[in-house]
């Protein structure tokens, strides 16, 4: 089969916009990917330069393809799975920051470049001391970003319209905010110019966003068959759900020169995008932590086995929709379209999420997801939500073990082993207190400042229904249990 090209997609030059640090699955099943229905409804007009900002790996399949590809987007789409094709042809070109310095260089002096995409990983937007602005090029993406905008400054004599708009997608809170905090401290150990922190200052934007959309990459087993189908070769596919989101928060209005939701995509311009993130969390992540650890000490595996279990089910929607969205602010349709969304991703038969994968670190992903809406629950209603409460009870039961090994606790679930992974620190607590009885065992883990910020048995009522929800699992099985409490 004859391999994906500009030939074959007819691709459309336009002028390069975007640069964007990072030529991984996500972007290219989101941003690129939003580009290019953008582009073909005619609302931007503009290519995207990917730059590969890390040292190791290689860029032949994109320039073996010409940077076209093909993303597939597959799950419920008006109450029916789909799998939605689109070939992608924004992206004009990839460079190698390292390998092709000087070509990579040369787009800051790019008259038509006006945006700045990255997503570096978490710990990518760090402050390095280390870096240097004669390095080619610095070593930290905030130190590649640094040195890209000073050498534009310079090339266009400080011209305030050449200024540059920063989107970051990576995955931390205010991740804008940090980026331009990063490039400001750089700008003072380089020692460059007042005129250059004025230009970034005023004439450039820097972003906070917000991403949403499970992108699943590559589908190395179906690959063969879905180029069969399309009928070329194509070895860049990415796979992803239709669903997406992205709240951009910028203290200047860019949404008439990023028009987006014009050509009918997910993005949200705000100049606070917080209740957005609050409802992310809460909902979509909180739903998640409070039911996957009872889900899979019931027997299930997979999200998508949560979901058909009636059981589970009906817990994960009475704890969004009864506990969770009465304590969020945003417009109450809004948190339930939102939460229907969720809904239907959980559905999504392509995507097979693992619980033991969710399970990670979630005595730290209790307190960040779910605790604000139990307390905040306990605060506007003085009583226990249920469900919240319950979910703590399955935490304990989940992490229950006293061996150790490969740093993972051994928990069983039916006489077969399963890993338990958190902190170092975590897992020495649970197998020291897990073996007590459900009283002390409760009392240790709700007691524990280190893990909730506070002490939980302040809270009337908490120990004793916690308590009560671990003896009926110790004695019936988590399912039973569920079946007493919620089934009554």
């Amino acid at each position: 089969m004859e391999l994906l090209n500009r030939k074959k997609t007819g691709k459309v030059e336009r002028p390069v916009k975007v640069l964007q640090f990072g030529e991984g699955n996500f972007l290219r099943a989101f941003v690129d990917y939003m580009i290019d229905i953008a582009n073909e409804q005619g609302k931007f007009n503009g290519d995207i330069v990917l730059v590969k900002p890390i040292e190791f790996g290689s860029l032949d399949r994109f320039h073996d393809q010409e940077c076209q590809y093909t993303v597939q987007l597959r799950g419920i789409v008006d109450g029916e799975p789909k799998r939605i094709n689109r070939i992608v042809t924004s992206v004009a070109d990839a460079v190698d920051a390292y390998g092709e310095y000087q070509k990579y260089a040369d787009y800051a002096k790019l008259d038509s470049l006006r945006y700045i995409v990255s997503n570096t990983t978490e710990a990518g937007i760090v402050y390095d001391d280390t870096d240097r602005l004669e390095m080619e090029p610095p070593k930290s993406y905030p130190g590649k970003l640094t040195k890209f905008l000073y050498e534009r400054y310079k090339h266009f004599n400080g011209a305030m319209d050449k200024g540059l708009v920063m989107l970051p997608v990576e995955l931390i809170d205010d991740n804008g905010i940090h980026l331009k905090e990063c490039v400001e401290k750089l700008a003072v150990l380089w020692n460059l110019e007042e005129g250059f922190k004025t230009w970034l200052d005023e004439a450039c934007v820097f972003t906070s966003t917000l991403v949403d959309r499970i992108v699943t990459g590559y589908p190395r087993d179906e690959a063969e068959e879905l180029c069969k189908e399309f009928g070329y070769q194509d070895n860049l596919i990415v796979t992803g759900e239709p669903f997406a989101l992205w709240v951009i928060e910028s203290a200047k209005d860019i949404s008439k020169e990023f028009p987006l939701p014009d050509a009918g995509l997910p993005v949200i311009f705000t100049d606070n995008q917080k209740p957005y993130k609050q409802r992310k969390v809460r909902i979509l992540n909180g739903a998640h932590t409070s039911f996957v650890l009872a889900s899979y000490l019931c027997g299930n595996d997979i999200v998508l086995e949560s979901m058909q279990d009636e059981l589970i089910f009906n817990f994960m929607k009475a704890t969004i929709f009864d506990e969770v969205i009465p304590t969020l602010t945003l417009p109450k349709q809004d948190l339930i379209d939102f939460a229907e969304a969720v809904i239907t991703r959980f559905n999504n038969p392509y995507v097979k999420h693992a619980l033991l994968s969710i399970s990670l670190n979630s005595v730290s992903k209790w307190r960040a997801r779910c605790m604000p809406s139990f307390l905040e629950y306990i605060k506007n209603e003085g009583k226990l939500p249920t469900h919240l409460t319950f979910s703590l009870a399955a935490l304990m039961a989940f992490y229950t073990g006293t061996e150790i090994r490969d740093k993972a606790l051994i928990g069983h679930r039916d006489g077969t082993e399963y890993q338990i992974l958190d902190d170092a620190a975590v897992l020495e607590f649970f197998a020291a207190n897990s073996s007590k009885d459900a009283a002390e065992y409760t009392h240790a883990v709700l007691s524990n400042e280190h893990f909730w910020g506070e002490d939980l048995t302040k809270l009337a009522g908490v120990e004793e229904a916690v308590t009560g929800y671990m003896e009926d699992i110790r004695a019936l099985g988590m399912r039973a249990a569920m079946e007493k409490t919620f089934n009554a």
